[in-house]
């Protein structure tokens, strides 16, 4: 009975997750980033096992520089231009196995922060699926006439998602520009632009794009969420590919790019339009 009930919370649980969610490989991860901004000492963060097998994952700190083009690359943590939370966090617990279907939560802390200068700090929580012993090859596979030899390559899954401590008074601004609509190989609609940011804390949103045409009729035509622009980056470039739908002419009317935050109310943080 414990059992079924388990299941049950589990399944709905994974309904819940799966719209504000991160997977790779069989590992659902919710939320998709954590922000201590002095309103919680302690977060929550949600692992699913959605695979067939069991599982085990291993936790542990990773850091990480956001290009212009938004890649992630690692960076040692003695980094001196950027500013890493992992040395005032702390998690329980640093490895998770998880059954098929079966979820566990993983406590984040904050400690420490009247150690910190006004600011925003930022590390990566990363985790990585452990192989399974089998498929290492600890058990002898079966003899065969074949005189040659075969290699077995294991995937290893890894998925990170940021940790965020804000302290004092914090700020950031956002606006677009260097707007230019075009086609990519000459068939698909793309709309460039640069996502500019100011202030001491990281830009994070939702952007839409709509066609408005000579009826004014806004026909939603591109929509990327979780599109963040993190310090000290003062800009992201940004290539939005734009669907084709009825009504869309793309060689008359506007389009207009509107960044909100995440909030129910999805506040407009800017907004832009391009003449086409």
């Amino acid at each position: 009975m414990n059992n079924f009930f388990t299941r049950i919370i589990t399944l709905l649980f994974l309904l819940h997750i799966s719209f504000f969610a991160v997977a790779q490989g069989d590992l659902l991860i919710a939320p998709k980033r954590i922000v201590f901004d002095g309103s919680k000492r302690v977060e929550e963060i949600n692992l699913a096992n959605i695979g067939k097998d069991t599982a085990t994952y291993t936790i542990s700190f990773m850091q990480y520089r956001m290009d212009e083009n938004g890649k992630f690359e690692p960076v040692s943590d003695q980094d001196s231009t950027l500013k890493f939370a992992h040395k005032n966090l702390r998690f329980f617990p640093r490895t998770v196995t998880l059954a098929p279907k079966e979820a566990q939560s993983v406590k984040v802390q904050v400690i420490k922060t009247n150690e910190l200068t006004t600011g925003e700090y930022r590390s990566h929580l990363y985790f990585r699926a452990v192989p399974n012993k089998n498929d290492l090859g600890d058990e002898a596979p079966e003899p065969t006439q074949d005189s040659g030899f075969s290699i077995k390559l294991t995937p290893v899954f890894g998925i990170s998602i940021p940790v965020i401590i804000r302290v004092g008074e914090t700020y950031s601004t956002s606006h677009f520009s260097n707007a230019k609509f075009e086609f990519i190989q000459q068939t698909h609609p793309a709309l460039s632009i640069t996502l500019n940011r100011t202030g001491n804390i990281s830009a994070y949103g939702d952007i839409a794009v709509n066609y408005i045409g000579a009826n004014k009729k806004a026909i939603p035509v591109c929509f990327m969420k979780g599109l963040a622009v993190y310090v000290p980056n003062s800009k992201r470039i940004l290539q939005l590919p734009l669907v084709q739908k009825e009504g869309v002419d793309y060689k008359s009317g506007k389009l207009q790019v509107v960044y909100t935050d995440q909030s129910p109310k999805a506040a407009v943080i800017c907004q832009s339009e391009i003449i086409l």
